[in-house]
């Protein structure tokens, strides 16, 4: 114990002695047959602060172990940063940011999806699965932090399989390839290039959607749109472009 130990809960009061007091970690170690027996006796409407005291209630002598800072539990908010930190200085990882893009034409008698969201408009998008030329750009951008091609060569156009397909589930795969590589998803950042229609009232739903495809809080990812491009593509209201950027951290090569 390091910590100086003292009673009250608004003033300071007496110091407790702490030469005989131990902080109580885990994980602890039982025999099953006593940890079973502690459980099926302990009181339903008593609350145990943990397996050890259940244990010895029982009348079983319970043996202290050196512990380690390392061990400090994680049940606050604060403690899963200070833990993920712990765990970044002892582990060698690298970060990796890359960049996709990809555009579509607009089309009569096509749906419109930006973002795995619904769009009401004149005209939708032709191409690739159902053309979602926003999540097309974010899957090629995180393919490309671990080096792994890009959407067309995980999901060929020439596929028929593929035709109409919810892009949503290009991003998922996306993902999967980088848990898959002890990655981390640190943070993604989208550009709809179009006149029309406006992205500013579905900014909110796309970003929703995307944080919920990819299990991103929402500070870890942001939208942008309604960027007039001076092409003639753009002018003439005849394709949206995306631009994405993903920053990952993947674990890093040996020295």
């Amino acid at each position: 114990m390091t910590d100086t130990l003292a009673r009250g809960s608004v003033l300071l009061g007496d110091i407790v002695p702490r030469s005989d007091l131990n902080r109580v970690q885990t994980p602890q170690a039982f025999a099953v047959e006593a940890l079973r027996a502690a459980h099926a006796v302990w009181p339903a409407d008593e609350e145990a602060t943990d397996d050890a005291q259940m244990v010895r209630r029982l009348g079983v002598g319970v043996a202290l172990v050196q512990g380690s800072a390392m061990l400090e539990k994680v049940t606050h908010p604060e403690d899963f940063a200070a833990a993920e930190a712990r765990v970044a200085a002892n582990s060698s990882y690298e970060t990796r940011t890359a960049m996709g893009f990809d555009v579509h034409r607009l089309e009569t008698g096509e749906e419109l999806w930006l973002c795995g969201i619904l769009i009401p408009h004149d005209k939708g998008l032709s191409g690739h699965s159902d053309a979602d030329v926003a999540l097309h750009a974010l899957t090629d951008a995180l393919l490309g932090t671990i080096a792994a091609g890009d959407i067309g060569t995980h999901f060929p156009p020439s596929d028929p399989q593929w035709k109409g397909a919810d892009s949503g589930q290009f991003l998922q795969h996306a993902a999967k390839l980088i848990a898959e590589k002890r990655g981390r998803i640190d943070f993604v950042d989208l550009t709809i290039m179009c006149e029309a229609p406006k992205i500013g009232p579905h900014r909110a739903a796309m970003t929703a959607r995307i944080a919920d495809l990819l299990g991103l809080t929402l500070d870890r990812g942001q939208r942008q749109g309604d960027h007039d491009r001076a092409t003639r593509l753009h002018r003439t209201r005849r394709g949206i472009a995306a631009q994405a950027v993903a920053t990952v951290r993947v674990p890093g090569a040996p020295a």
